[in-house]
């Protein structure tokens, strides 16, 4: 176990390294630039066509094989709104301070051009698979793609083969292992203190039960399908968020005077805490470092932009334009980095558990448990048990999310059939991430999502003139309204079935 940790590490601090961050942020930036900033400087357009977009656009489905807009939207935020968003933020703050905060806005302003990246090479490149439903994602585009280019046709199936064998492992670690065994401890904690559990097999009796209790509610819904991950996220996902941004919101409201001294000390310390001025210059650098570090990482672990998974859902919507799922890639990350990252940090900040004249973190502080205490000065013990619950409810759909992930690399790989093998092991695995220790299995898992990115990221970089050429192309026509031939997939018979929905007024 110690070889394999420190193998562990070593290759996770390749992978969310200098190179790994460099890699994810200098992609960001090139798709922010080839773009022309089009976070910024189409803000009103993205958000008509997204937050605000009429039901008869954003709901109605006007392709058999497909899912709304909305409920594939609900489908990627399924996986991507998770435990990140309460414990991976108050982990950033606790380890890099409140200008963790900062870097973690940073990593979202620019990932929303890397999702919208992904997003248009995810719908330009998908295909249906033997039973009618779409299949997309980095594999494809590093396969079709990034294979389509002069000597690239075997680094792209490799990059492919690579990006699917990681997102399996990460599917079954950080999408499954890792969340349900957050859940029972957190139940554990909370609702099970004290109470005697007995043992079956060296393990807690109530764990066995907490576990079979999650696995039978997981082999329901990912039985059904897409189609039935799709309608329990898109029932379960605006619900969740509403609820939890409202319970900050009330939390926030009874320390609204600290709120200013909050923002600026997210702003003070996003390059180092003034605490370490007066030491060692190494020292100084390496704690701002960790502190962008954190921030990066838990930005991308919260909004998934860079990861290349959340494609897999958003190709499953029946737009025909490339560049509309995009703008649904935008919206992902900043609802779920933007707002509610950035409502855990405040409420976390304001609790009194962060020093915001040094920067550190109180004695005594646990990240593991910050958020809850926050909500519990406030609401008391119900406040904590809303958080227990809100993470459950968060780390649950997680895992449904990374089911299907897991399932379409799987189909890439060797067919639809054994994706269904997938689905019953992963159904299976449940029941062992309730009674399993959880820290080693976490750091690898982490180790994996850094290494999804790699291969994924490569391919968004090399396809970016395609990107330019898709969105020079949306703009001409939606925006400047040009009569020109839209650019809507590489496969001739699929834009011609997209051109001829477009021509009618599908969008």
């Amino acid at each position: 176990m110690e070889t394999i940790s420190r193998v562990n590490d070593a290759v996770n601090s390749f992978a969310w390294g200098t190179f790994g961050l460099s890699l994810l942020l200098g992609t960001g930036l090139i798709c922010t630039i080839i773009t022309g900033a089009f976070q910024i400087t189409h803000l009103k357009h993205w958000w008509t066509k997204t937050f605000m977009a009429t039901a008869g656009e954003a709901r109605v489905i006007n392709d058999a094989g497909a899912l709304s807009q909305f409920r594939a939207f609900c489908m990627a935020l399924s996986s991507t709104i998770g435990t990140g968003n309460i414990a991976g933020v108050s982990t950033a703050i606790c380890v890099g301070g409140p200008g963790a905060v900062f870097w973690m806005w940073m990593a979202a302003f620019f990932g929303m051009m890397t999702k919208y990246s992904e997003n248009v090479l995810g719908i330009y490149y998908r295909r249906r698979n033997s039973e009618g439903a779409w299949s997309g994602g980095p594999m494809y585009y590093l396969e079709d793609g990034l294979g389509s280019l002069p000597k690239c046709k075997r680094i792209g199936k490799i990059l492919a083969v690579a990006f699917s064998i990681f997102t399996i492992l990460a599917s079954f670690g950080i999408g499954n292992l890792s969340q349900i065994n957050k859940i029972t401890l957190n139940i554990n904690a909370t609702f099970l203190s004290g109470i005697d559990r007995g043992e079956f097999l060296g393990v807690s009796r109530i764990d066995w039960f907490i576990g079979f209790t999650l696995m039978f509610m997981g082999a329901l819904i990912i039985a059904g399908g897409f189609r039935r991950l799709a309608y329990v996220s898109e029932t379960l996902i605006p619900l969740m968020t509403i609820t939890y941004i409202a319970g900050c919101l009330v939390v926030m409201l009874f320390h609204i005077d600290r709120i200013p001294e909050v923002f600026s000390s997210i702003f003070h310390f996003a390059f180092g805490p003034d605490a370490i001025k007066g030491g060692a210059a190494g020292t100084a650098v390496q704690i701002a470092m960790n502190t962008i570090k954190s921030g990066c990482k838990r930005g991308v672990f919260s909004n998934e932009a860079g990861l290349g998974s959340s494609v897999m859902a958003h190709v499953n919507s029946c737009a025909r334009e490339p560049v509309k799922q995009g703008m649904w890639g935008i919206a992902e990350v900043f609802l779920d980095t933007i707002v509610i990252c950035t409502m855990t940090a405040l409420v976390v900040l304001s609790s009194g558990a962060i020093d915001l004249t040094t920067g550190l973190t109180v004695e005594g502080t646990d990240d593991a448990t910050l958020v809850a205490r926050a909500f519990g000065q406030v609401l008391g013990y119900p406040g904590e048990i809303f958080v227990v619950i809100i993470i459950a409810l968060f780390a649950f759909t997680t895992v449904m999310g990374w089911s299907y992930y897991g399932a379409k690399v799987v189909e890439y790989l060797i067919g639809v059939t054994w994706a269904k093998v997938y689905r019953v092991v992963f159904i299976i695995l449940i029941e062992f991430g309730a009674v399993m220790e959880s820290s080693l299995v976490w750091d690898i898992s982490d180790t994996f999502n850094g290494l999804m990115m790699i291969p994924n990221l490569i391919g968004v970089l090399a396809l970016t003139p395609l990107i330019i050429q898709i969105t020079q192309n949306y703009s001409d026509r939606r925006v400047r309204g040009k009569d020109i031939k839209p650019l809507l997939s590489y496969n001739r018979d699929i834009q011609a079935d997209a051109e001829r929905a477009v021509n009618k007024g599908a969008y």
